[in-house]
């Protein structure tokens, strides 16, 4: 082989290798652009123009586009009004910035939504899962409520420290995750709700004008803009530890809560962890486990005669306690905690009580004093503070919620509404218990520990979801 031979073998092995080292160099920014590409890929909801791809339904506020902004402005006269995605979603990441005016203000945005056009007397209803927004001082803004269906299922009383996040009378940045059965929020990089919840995989998306109750509000202006949606190649932002997350699955826990230290204290199939008070076993007769729910049976209508009341075998100190419970109609039950079990007296056990009854047709109500032996109250000592809108019928799951603070601070919710607060072994305490049904049972509410009690009063009530996370 002579030396030219060899040049030119030499000379075509460079080329073919620079050849190659480009063509990869090629598709591999080609590559990188493309994942790049589908990571950033938005879907097109607003053209900055005009509304094409919305309609309105329901109320008669009028929206329109003003320099790249889509406005919505209250009038009088007109239920809820909403401007509708033409097209249905399922998973997304929203993002957008709103602003809105006056201090009493209302509007939010509707997830995975639907219309029934028989709703409101023929009038047409859109009702869903909304992320609210909240000019007023209750500042819920970012709290998660169900249209025209279930009502409250995260008020910001759930996370009251993320009430700060919103700015009243300037633009906010709102981020909100829909996918699978997770709904997240977060306002200005705050987050705010998180709720786990089965219904609607799919909807529209709405912008609403909230209806007005005062003419002063007549005017008022909401503004939505940079809005962008990504429906592919979606990464959940993770949410902080010990923020509350609502789970509406039956008796489960969320990865999120395992996380935080949550625990099933009723697994939906069995008596596990549960005793009769003052008895080894669980009772023979008088409740029911089925279809997910612990359930005591109807009978005479008096306090723990039949299957009588069944305790945690755990005891708990600090608790964040959740439960949901549905009472038949004049029912009347209880769920007791720091019950010691050493009083060993007649009827239901001794200890502080979270109230549940019927207070329409059961007599308790109007027993006891200032009404404090209705639902939610700290039976026969703090009357709840609830409004009769945020309760679901007799008949319906509503959600209970005990919170033990390691300094003795407790706190009722009823629905995820904070209904009344107070310290154990405070004066005020003390004083309140003198006066009560509790005044001879010596340091009464004030033991370091006790079980978690569900009361037989005699009438049907049913339990599900029960977890506990001790502080």
């Amino acid at each position: 082989m002579n030396i030219t031979t060899v040049f030119k073998r030499l000379f075509m092995k460079t080329i073919c290798y620079y050849r190659l080292s480009f063509i990869f160099s090629i598709s591999f920014f080609l590559l990188i652009t493309s994942v790049f590409a589908q990571s950033a890929k938005e879907e097109a909801i607003f053209d900055g123009k005009t509304l094409n791809g919305w309609k309105q339904l329901a109320g008669t506020a009028p929206f329109e586009v003003i320099d790249g902004v889509i406005v919505g402005t209250m009038i009088e006269n007109s239920p809820n009004s909403f401007l509708v995605t033409e097209k249905e979603y399922g998973d997304f990441i929203f993002e957008f910035d709103v602003k809105i005016e006056g201090k009493q203000s209302n509007s939010g945005i509707q997830t995975r939504s639907h219309f029934d056009p028989a709703g409101n007397n023929g009038k047409g209803k859109v009702y869903g899962r909304q992320v609210e927004i909240d000019a007023s001082e209750r500042q819920w803004t970012g709290g998660i409520y169900d249209e025209a269906r279930r009502m409250w299922l995260y008020p910001l009383e759930l996370n009251k420290p993320a009430k700060a996040a919103f700015k009243a009378e300037d633009y906010n940045h709102f981020r909100i995750e829909c996918i699978g059965d997770e709904i997240k929020t977060w306002i200005n990089n705050i987050p705010i709700a998180y709720v786990i919840d089965t219904l609607d995989q799919k909807g529209f998306i709405a912008l609403q004008v909230h209806s007005i109750s005062s003419k002063e509000q007549a005017g008022n202006r909401v503004y939505f803009k940079n809005l962008k949606l990504k429906t592919e190649n979606l990464t959940p932002k993770p949410f902080p530890k010990d923020i509350y997350v609502v789970n509406l699955k039956t008796n489960s826990l969320s990865d999120q809560e395992k996380k935080d230290g949550y625990k099933l204290l009723f697994n939906g199939k069995n008596s596990e962890g549960w005793l009769g008070a003052y008895k080894k076993i669980f009772p023979e007769k008088g409740w029911e486990i089925a279809k997910g729910t612990i359930s005591v049976l109807a009978s005479d209508g008096a306090e723990s005669t039949n299957g009588r009341d069944i305790v945690t075998k755990e005891q708990f100190a600090a608790f964040d306690l959740s439960f949901e419970f549905k009472l038949s109609k004049g029912g009347n039950s209880g769920v007791k905690y720091f019950v010691t079990l050493t009083e060993k007296n007649e009827g239901s056990a001794i200890g502080l009580e979270y109230q549940i009854l019927d207070d329409e047709l059961h007599p308790d109500a109007k027993l006891g004093k200032n009404g404090n032996r209705t639902m939610g109250s700290l039976y026969d000592l703090i009357t709840s503070d609830k409004q009769s809108r945020f309760l679901n019928p007799i008949g319906e799951w509503n959600r209970g919620r005990i919170v033990v603070y390691p300094d003795n601070r407790v706190e009722h919710y009823l629905n995820g509404i904070v209904v009344l607060s107070y310290v154990r072994g405070s004066d005020e305490f003390k004083k309140l218990v003198a006066e009560s049904k509790y005044k001879n049972w010596p340091d009464f509410g004030e033991a370091k520990k006790g079980h978690i009690l569900l009361q037989d009063h005699g009438n049907q009530v049913s339990f599900r979801n029960i977890k506990i996370k001790q502080l």
